[in-house]
């Protein structure tokens, strides 16, 4: 079957796993059981989607390329578990699409839309059990980065608010056809039971968190200040609260700090 699919096309972004121990390795991050209900994300020419068929109850594989949809829709057209959409993930409904239940997902992201689908992922998270995704490796990086250095950001901290996240192993470019310049890594992301810390209101949260990583080389009391989140005495009041010096940058803020940030800032002048 593979020699029907079309070539690459480099506009979406598209490299092919084609390393079979890869594959096993990425199912076996994702702790598949045969109840499973299982959201593909970018199946390509179906590398994963053919083991995942053989060990799921309900498989739905999500592929951008009309091409490669209606090949992949071929393929499976006599199997009832595995539905195979065209359609781009970042305008999908998902509500519509996955219904009831949850749903793991395995996903081989285009890396020219990896951190816009990451964010789709976060605002729908409670439609997930576990998430495990390939990711060009510095997107991945970000995802697991610690306070205090240059892959720290929003990224991270949003992240980390409502996920377990692992770095689960490096996949080499020459895994994939055709090889990417870059390596790629597989990382595992469990949602908790909610969030990790407490932060009253989400929207201000988020703002915050944006607002201070807007400019990374200027100081947390310059970014907020610039941002307009909050007026000039409340940022005053809401960093003396906490203790954070002003002068720190974004990056240096663990995420406890953050939520204390946001919380004081929701507060009366």
């Amino acid at each position: 079957m593979t020699h029907l699919f079309p070539r690459p096309r480099k506009a979406l972004g598209q490299n092919f796993l084609t390393d079979q121990n890869i594959v096993r390795k990425i199912l076996a991050a994702a702790a598949l059981q045969p109840s499973d209900q299982v959201l593909e994300v970018g199946p390509g020419r179906g590398a994963l989607t053919a083991l995942l068929a053989e060990r799921v109850n309900h498989l739905v594989a999500v592929e951008f390329d009309r091409d490669l949809a209606a090949l992949l829709r071929q393929q499976y057209q006599n199997s009832p578990t595995v539905l195979i959409h065209e359609q781009d993930v970042l305008q999908v409904d998902f509500a519509a699409l996955l219904g009831e239940g949850t749903y793991k997902v395995v996903a081989n992201l285009p890396y020219n839309i990896s951190t816009p689908v990451l964010f789709r992922f976060l605002e729908e998270r409670h439609r997930f059990s576990r998430l495990v995704v390939m990711l060009q490796k510095e997107v991945g990086e970000r995802l697991a980065a610690a306070p205090d250095c240059s892959d720290y950001g929003v990224l991270t901290v949003l992240f980390r608010q409502w996920f377990e996240v692992r770095r689960e192993f490096l996949v080499p470019p020459d895994c994939f056809f055709p090889a990417p310049k870059v390596d790629s890594v597989v990382i595992s992301l469990v949602p908790l039971s909610g969030s990790r810390v407490v932060v009253g209101d989400q929207e201000l949260f988020e703002k915050v968190v944006r607002a201070a990583f807007a400019m990374r080389r200027k100081t947390l009391w310059n970014c907020l200040k610039s941002s307009g989140v909050a007026e000039v005495p409340a940022v005053e009041a809401a960093l003396n609260e906490t203790g954070i010096n002003g002068q720190r940058r974004g990056e240096t803020l663990s995420l406890d700090e953050f939520a204390a940030l946001s919380r004081a800032l929701q507060k009366p002048a």
